[in-house]
């Protein structure tokens, strides 16, 4: 994968030891959902690391490991990346970066990259996102679409885009 200058992450496969990690980085995507609950932190606690057990379950039940990444920046751990690479497309599980690493351009890299990889082999990329994540706006920006059909009313909590490379020509944005 290609990376701005400025945000050379190194990627590494994810074990057991990061399970601390990984929990961090789970209850930094929820903090301001959370907040907004007024509960205290030995309430909150418990409810997060039950939903991120459930997380964590679900999709290693359901998605190959091999995919399955922590980023690293300057050597620290900044986020975790997992990508299905299927037959007919490439799945997006999960990308997830700590609140200090968003906004660094590393996420538009990640994207850029993975469009790159989905074009060279002809393949769609496609992600499930929440309805009322900013990341929808990147998405969004980086040539996102809703998958037709997708949308069903009362429209459900997450959408599912697909990404295709443009016909005979390269990933728009990537160098």
């Amino acid at each position: 994968m290609s990376f701005a200058p400025h945000v050379r992450p190194s990627f590494r496969p994810v074990a057991a030891s990061d399970d601390a990690f990984l929990f961090e980085l789970y209850v930094s995507t929820r903090a301001g959902e959370l907040a907004a609950w007024g509960w205290s932190a030995a309430q909150q606690e418990p409810f997060l690391r039950m939903q991120w057990l459930a997380q964590k379950r679900g999709y290693e039940g359901r998605y190959p490991s091999e995919g399955h990444c922590i980023l690293e920046h300057e050597g620290r751990p900044v986020g975790r990346l997992w990508v299905v690479r299927g037959e007919l497309e490439l799945r997006l599980v999960d990308v997830t970066l700590l609140p200090s690493s968003r906004g660094s351009g590393l996420g538009t890299s990640l994207l850029r990259s993975l469009q790159e990889e989905a074009a060279a082999a002809g393949k769609p990329l496609r992600l499930h996102v929440m309805r009322n994540n900013p990341a929808l706006r990147l998405y969004t920006r980086l040539g996102f679409t809703p998958v037709s059909g997708a949308e069903v009313e009362p429209a459900p909590p997450y959408c599912e885009l697909q990404w295709s490379a443009p016909a005979g020509g390269p990933v728009p944005g990537a160098a």
